[in-house]
């Protein structure tokens, strides 16, 4: 239990630095931004106390705002996602598997980590975006934040699954 919360402290400031000094800066094309932190709430295996992933996700996304300067944009967002995680994983998980199963790349295979990773974005990109423009009059550019940054931080997810492999 200590290692499992010394690395997910460790996971925790290398995201937040990570997003705060070199991902915020970088903006593609005018809507797309990597939003690599979200990452910390794919990883929570299956048995994890709700109210520790709910606390790790808030702790993670109000840091992520203090960089930004979005106040509560993430810290809603993946409170959001901490607490849909477990149900979502469940969709995409065998029926048979273990209680601590992780949710990996190895573990869950290419086609239902894809799915998994994919709907924990679009949930998080399209609360973020709205919670941030507060708007609807210009839709278009609100769905290309979401499409954009969904699809580079899944590249991005997609990536570092594949070096951990």
């Amino acid at each position: 239990m200590a290692t499992d919360i010394l690395r997910r402290i460790i996971l925790f400031i290398v995201l937040c630095l990570v997003q705060g000094l070199v991902l915020n800066h970088i903006n593609l094309l005018g809507c797309a931004t990597p939003l690599l932190y979200v990452y910390m709430a794919l990883t929570f295996p299956r048995g994890y106390p709700r109210w520790a992933e709910l606390l790790w996700c808030f702790f993670l996304g109000l840091s992520v705002d203090t960089f930004t300067n979005t106040p509560g944009v993430a810290a809603a967002s993946m409170t959001l996602v901490g607490m849909l995680q477990p149900y979502i994983l469940e969709l995409f998980m065998q029926r048979d598997s273990e209680e601590n199963f992780k949710p990996s790349l190895l573990n869950m295979g290419y086609m239902s980590y894809i799915y998994y990773m994919l709907l924990l974005l679009l949930i998080y990109c399209l609360t973020y975006y709205s919670l941030e423009m507060f708007t609807f009059f210009n839709w278009l550019e609100w769905a290309k934040c979401v499409v954009g940054s969904m699809l580079i931080t899944a590249v991005l997810v997609f990536v570092i699954e594949h070096l951990r492999r």
